[in-house]
């Protein structure tokens, strides 16, 4: 059986060193994949494809928390159970109660029917059982999508709070935003065209410059506006 582990932060401003040590003190020899990515869904996700095509029937792959597989309930309980279903077992060490082995004892722990009319009341609580289990798996996913959907509107309301507070939000409608490109740039136009200190044309100086035709003449046009 190899073990993997599957690590995920959403900006490089994020450190994924505390998911990896959490892994290895519980599985020392899994190899690690970790990747930078924002979104709730798996989809594009690189290094988790990877995974997915690396992985067999037997191996397992252990997560720091539900959230590092997917934070979107529907796809991150489908995900999980194509995973059960191919035999790989999944490990979240913040919420082992839904780890695959649970899974798989409530499956296996059906209680033993005993040919009589009462087989009808165990049956029913077998099945209840399992949608038991199935629903713990289905919770954890929700609560991980909750978790973005409250980080975005506690985003938006500070945003708003801000904006009533008289703070500016963003840049100004009709500013105009410098960079050290566009300085860059328009020294060189100022070098090179011949509407200012240069002896080339338009096209010429373009070429010479290297930047896009309508970035040219806007950049020259608030030049020539004084800017």
């Amino acid at each position: 059986m190899a073990e993997y582990g599957y690590c995920r932060i959403s900006t490089q401003k994020q450190s994924i060193e505390r998911q990896i040590r959490n892994i290895r003190s519980h599985y020392p020899k899994a190899v690690i994949y970790q990747e930078i990515y924002t979104g709730t869904k798996t989809d594009g996700r690189k290094k988790w494809e990877q995974l997915r095509r690396t992985v067999q029937g037997g191996d397992l792959i252990v997560f720091d928390s539900v959230s590092r597989m997917s934070r979107n309930a529907a796809e991150g309980f489908e995900t999980y159970q194509k995973l059960f279903d191919a035999g790989i077992e999944l490990v979240f060490l913040k919420e082992p109660h839904i780890n695959t082995a649970v899974y798989k004892k409530a499956l296996n722990n059906h209680i033993s029917m005993t040919g009589t009319k009462t087989d009808i009341i165990l049956k029913a609580i077998n099945e209840y059982l399992m949608e038991l289990a199935k629903e713990q798996i289905i919770i954890a996913f929700q609560q991980a999508e909750k978790e973005v959907a409250d980080l975005h509107q506690r985003t938006k309301e500070g945003i708003e709070t801000a904006r009533l507070n008289g703070k500016q939000i963003g840049q100004k409608a009709g500013a105009k935003l410098t960079t050290k490109k566009s300085i860059a740039a328009k020294a060189d136009i100022m070098k090179y065209s011949k509407d200012f200190n240069g002896t080339l044309n338009n096209l010429e100086c373009m070429r010479m410059i290297g930047i896009a035709r309508n970035t040219y003449y806007k950049y020259k046009k608030e030049l020539l506006a004084g800017n």
